[in-house]
């Protein structure tokens, strides 16, 4: 083989092992294994289609809603998805397969998706963003259920050692399709502001569900023996203990709550760009596109970054929020019209990038850094506390509301600043505890 070819395998090589790696040797995992390939990428793709950090938005300033009320969408996504998971782990436990616990979330999601559809069009303008909000909390609530179950059921079908490439290969299917996605919508939808294509996103998303639920039915997932039921109050009294005593978990929740600046920040860059944009489809189709353009090209980067440091992948992410408010705050002082729109799919290609970092450099330092017995004790304790902790992005939405979407940016700015210093003030993961 010559070095020109073997240069070229390399690559190959490494996206076969994603794909398909070398723990996956029996037909049962093989089947498990491209199953959950397959209903990730419709999951990926569906979560970009109907994002409630951009599309969402878009629609509700296609309808005229409130700035506050844009604000909640990503607090309310995020509290109706991790507030109630101390609680539904208890439940799910008792199944003997967990996999239908997911199947039926998927199901009760697609028909919640579906519908928006007549509620944004046949509902009067005064109610129809609140009835969107409302369907987005009950959408979560089911996302949170179907999360809980997700993790055991990966466990039981995908062999140690293959599931992080599992998880990497549905990022990258999801990823790649809402490329696709996005770059047909710029290409076909051009500068309409009709209610038409924002809702056949939704509607497409909803369909996407639909066949994700039905192809999580299909993995083989062996039977296991019921669980006991665990006491969501213990349990969180025994977070709230670790809390207490481990100055480092302290820290950790601290940086996170204050990175939540990431997390909610992508609708406010949505309805300030529908302002400064006027509302095209065109433009929110390549703003979808630079998102997914951002998840396929940084997870490789935050991956690496992490497996050093999941502390300083945080630290960077943190920073990068602070700058993409910068950023989104100058370039309309210094360019418009269509270089203005150009440039501001930087904004959210720098955004999503950031995001990409947070998820993933918090999930490895939680991992790395609880104690192995502990572990689901703490991932419970953190997102209920986060989730929590979301609602109070709805203050963005009143700070939006009394002095403009810029108001609520350079918020968010601050916030990434002060996420920055708590990043910096966390020991590595490994001494979290104390230990290591």
């Amino acid at each position: 083989m010559t070095e020109a070819t073997s240069g070229a395998a390399g690559p190959l090589r490494r996206l076969a092992d994603i794909l398909l790696p070398d723990e996956i040797d029996t037909p049962r995992a093989t089947r498990a294994y491209a199953l959950n390939v397959a209903n990730g990428g419709c999951t990926k793709l569906a979560e970009q289609l109907a994002s409630s950090e951009l599309v969402l938005p878009w629609l509700l300033g296609a309808i005229g809603a409130p700035a506050g009320l844009v604000a909640l969408l990503v607090p309310v996504k995020q509290a109706g998805s991790l507030v109630p998971q101390l609680a539904v782990s208890g439940t799910i436990r008792r199944l003997g397969r967990r996999k239908w616990a997911w199947v039926s979330a998927g199901a009760v999601q697609a028909l919640l998706l579906a519908a928006m559809i007549p509620a944004a069009v046949v509902l009067p303008t005064s109610v129809t963003g609140w009835s969107l909000v409302a369907l987005l909390l009950l959408f979560s609530v089911a996302s949170g259920c179907g999360s809980v179950a997700f993790q055991d059921v990966t466990g039981k079908t995908v062999p140690g050692g293959a599931r992080g490439r599992m998880l990497a290969a549905r990022a990258a299917v999801g990823g790649a399709l809402a490329l696709v996605a996005g770059a047909g919508m710029r290409a076909t939808l051009g500068e309409t502001v009709e209610l038409l294509p924002l809702l056949a996103l939704v509607g497409a998303a909803a369909l996407l569900w639909a066949v994700a639920a039905a192809l999580f039915a299909a993995i083989p997932e062996p039977a296991s023996e019921p669980g006991e039921a665990r006491d969501a109050v213990a349990e969180w009294r025994r977070g709230v203990a670790a809390l207490r005593r481990y100055t480092g978990f302290r820290w950790f929740l601290t940086a996170r709550a204050l990175l939540l600046a990431v997390e909610v920040a992508m609708p406010f860059y949505a309805l300030h760009a529908h302002g400064l944009l006027g509302g095209g489809a065109a433009d929110l189709g390549y703003f979808v596109f630079a998102v997914g353009l951002a998840g396929v090209v940084a997870s490789p980067f935050w991956g690496r970054l992490a497996d050093g440091s999941a502390r300083r992948a945080m630290i960077v992410s943190a920073v990068l929020g602070a700058v993409v408010a910068v950023l989104a705050l100058t370039l309309p002082r210094l360019l418009d019209g269509d270089l203005l729109g150009w440039a501001y799919g930087g904004v959210f290609l720098l955004l999503g990038v950031a995001l990409s970092g947070v998820r993933l450099g918090r999930k490895t330092y939680l991992v790395d850094g609880a104690p192995e017995d502990e572990r689901p004790l703490f991932a419970a304790f953190s997102n209920t506390v986060v989730g929590l902790l979301s609602l109070t992005g709805a203050v963005l939405g009143l700070v939006a509301e009394t002095g403009g979407v810029e108001a609520s940016i350079a918020a968010l700015g601050v916030l990434g600043l002060l996420a920055t210093g708590a990043c910096f003030a966390m020991p590595e993961a490994g001494r979290m505890t104390g230990a290591g």
